[in-house]
């Protein structure tokens, strides 16, 4: 009977011993947070960078975060190449008043990793809603970079091809190579993808793409292309007729006039044999180094990749978050991202436009 109760005592306390891991863990990530909080709070405030332009971003990444933890935002928007321009500037003479930059992939991975200026970002992070992976389209956590320093928030699959509808029937563009037809000739308008932006990535996605690749963007370049560097006024071009096709355009600029129900619309890549690619927009967030609020900082991080920092950040953006349980914006021409389509944002395909696609176009169009 004795021994019989002394094994009862001993699983009692392997049951014990085999659970308090996981509570202790979970007390230490409680407690962690409250420390970060504690100690962000204490620093006041957070300086956060953003190409995310317009009113409703600056309120939708500033004032629901003041609310909630009474840490002031101290916010700069701007063009990815100026914020980055002025972070280096300001380092070099000693100034770190930024701790967040969120906007696109390249301009930071090009302009900032180089410099040791971008942080890895998993140490940063503290709530279990972020970190796990179920929470994320693709089952986790997004990288533009083997390191870690640009985590992708915002995806979606984007298109290469806008039309004017009262010029172009749906169902003559169900191929990228249907632009070659002769009929074309002459009647498209390009982003000029010779600079930074969506008709870059569009040329280097057809540069890239199995079925398509450099000799059909010599073929391409032979339809008497016209380039443009003004995105606006390719979707007005597009919208009065003077061109019926549109190559690499920004949605930016296209929806508005979408919603007005103008005569320009996106060419569904679903309807498209070689698809679209996917596009990070404004949607890559990275923590500087030597931040000058590094608490109030990871304090920021998790609040906008939680739950609630990212349906905030969907409705005022109107893009897709990596977040399965935020809203997906309505407007029907946005929807989940598909995953079999051609990354757009990371390492590779800077490369791609560095060492194969800027001395194509140099070839084809010229400097």
């Amino acid at each position: 009977m004795v021994a019989l109760k002394v094994c009862r005592v001993a699983v009692v306390l392997l049951v014990v011993c085999s659970v308090l891991p996981a509570w202790a863990q979970e007390k230490d990530g409680d407690k962690e947070w409250n420390r970060v909080l504690a100690a962000a709070k204490k620093e006041g405030t957070v300086g956060v960078m953003s190409s995310a332009g317009g009113a409703e971003n600056r309120r939708a990444l500033t004032e629901p975060f003041q609310t909630k933890y009474g840490i002031n935002v101290e916010y700069f928007s701007s063009s990815g190449s100026k914020m980055v321009a002025r972070i280096k500037s300001e380092r070099a003479a000693g100034i770190s008043q930024w701790d967040i930059f969120i906007g696109g992939t390249s301009t930071p991975l090009t302009g900032l990793k180089p410099d040791g200026a971008l942080a890895p970002l998993e140490p940063a992070l503290i709530l279990p809603e972020v970190k796990e992976g179920k929470n994320w389209f693709g089952g986790k956590l997004d990288f533009a970079d083997k390191e870690g320093t640009i985590l992708v928030m915002l995806a979606y699959s984007k298109s290469i091809i806008h039309v004017n509808t009262n010029m172009v029937k749906p169902e003559e563009l169900s191929s990228v190579r249907d632009l070659l037809n002769p009929k074309w000739k002459g009647k498209i308008l390009a982003a000029d993808p010779r600079a930074p932006g969506a008709g870059q990535t569009a040329f280097n996605f057809m540069l890239e793409h199995k079925d398509l690749g450099p000799d059909f963007i010599r073929q391409l370049a032979k339809q008497e292309i016209h380039l443009l560097r003004d995105d606006r006024q390719a979707a007005e071009w597009v919208v009065t007729g003077k061109y019926p096709i549109l190559l690499g355009g920004s949605d930016t600029d296209i929806e508005p006039f979408m919603r007005q129900s103008l005569p320009i619309r996106i060419i569904d890549p679903r309807a498209l044999k070689e698809g679209g690619y996917l596009s990070v927009g404004p949607g890559g967030i990275s923590l500087l180094t030597n931040t000058p609020h590094p608490n109030a900082a990871k304090v920021y991080l998790n609040w906008l990749l939680s739950k609630e920092g990212q349906a905030i950040f969907v409705k005022s953006n109107g893009a897709q978050s990596r977040r399965l349980d935020t809203p997906i914006p309505p407007e029907p021409w946005k929807f989940r991202p598909d995953l079999k389509y051609w990354v757009s944002y990371g390492e590779e395909a800077i490369y791609s436009i560095q060492n194969k696609l800027r001395p194509l176009l140099k070839e084809v169009f010229g400097e």
